[in-house]
């Protein structure tokens, strides 16, 4: 079944690219054709792309990685922040700061910083400061929430970047390639592919096709994560099957003497017979040895 439909993507104006006079020659092979000045994007390698991209995060997230979404423009920014939150997963969507993944310790010590703040507020300690103290912090707390809020509870680097405009977003690509972390984009007719491990030729202007492609993301990541939660149940369901078959315990079985003895033996044996047979089978061996020979005496005797 098909992840998307080709409607859908032309209703929602997928199609639509920039200018040609403002065209990148390096997404010649995704565009279709021009009309009234306009590149319009081939929709068929979008749905291929967009396919390839729904099954790559999908698998990711059921082994258990994390996707981070990217998108800082005025049309991405509350889509980005919907579609995170809806699936669970990190997000970017006001300014990128600097080192978000190449210095992600120091980001993770602001994050903490935040965290802190907020404890401080919450328990009422700012409340013996200063009037003027009392706002500093706050505003801090406003500041970071804005710029960190996304990530907060992102606890390492993401295994793979879900990126809006990569013109834009030009700095978040950039560290994720010096990490070599992969990243999956949607890149318009006027932005440079080199850097996009998985380019998905798109509009990424409109705010419809960016919701639409944005929602796609997000259903990938909550079915990764429906496999990974069925996965882990059939490990439990293992184990405890496992557990349970060493635990339990064969009975003995039961012989009866019958099955083992004769049944003249048996008689014997109740009767006591069989015991005095015995004696007089061993007093008749004795009777039959031969006598000892004397001891010899002793030397000089």
């Amino acid at each position: 079944m098909a992840v998307i439909s080709m409607k859908a993507l032309l209703e929602t104006g997928v199609h639509f690219g920039h200018r040609t006079r403002k065209w990148n020659p390096r997404m010649k092979p995704f565009i279709f054709t021009e009309r009234n000045g306009i590149h319009i994007i081939d929709l068929q390698q979008t749905l291929n792309a967009l396919e390839h991209a729904y099954a790559l995060i999908r698998d990711m997230v059921a082994s258990g990685g994390t996707l981070l979404f990217v998108g800082t423009k005025r049309q991405a920014q509350e889509t980005i922040q919907t579609e995170a939150e809806r699936c669970g997963m990190p997000y970017v969507n006001a300014r990128w700061l600097g080192g978000t993944l190449t210095n992600w310790r120091t980001i993770r010590s602001r994050i903490d910083e935040l965290t802190e703040l907020e404890r401080r507020r919450d328990t009422g300690e700012l409340e013996r400061l200063t009037k003027k103290e009392a706002l500093m912090i706050g505003r801090e707390i406003e500041r970071l929430q804005q710029r960190l809020g996304g990530i907060r509870e992102m606890r390492a680097l993401p295994k793979l970047l879900f990126v809006v405009d990569v013109r834009r977003e030009e700095a978040a690509v950039h560290e994720a390639n010096l990490l070599r972390l992969p990243v999956i984009a949607l890149v318009d007719t006027n932005c440079d592919p080199s850097g996009i491990d998985f380019v998905i030729p798109s509009n990424d202007d409109a705010i419809r096709a960016i919701k639409l492609l944005a929602a796609k993301v997000a259903d990938a990541v909550l079915e990764g994560k429906a496999m990974r939660k069925d996965d882990s149940a059939d490990e439990a369901a293992d184990s405890s099957a496992a557990r349970a078959e060493r635990k339990r315990v064969v009975p003995e079985e039961v012989v009866d003497d019958a099955d083992l003895l004769g049944a003249a033996t048996l008689a014997k044996l109740q009767s006591g017979a069989y015991d005095e047979e015995q004696q007089a089978q061993a007093a008749a061996a004795a009777a039959a040895a031969p006598p000892a020979a004397p001891a010899a005496e002793e030397a000089g005797s």
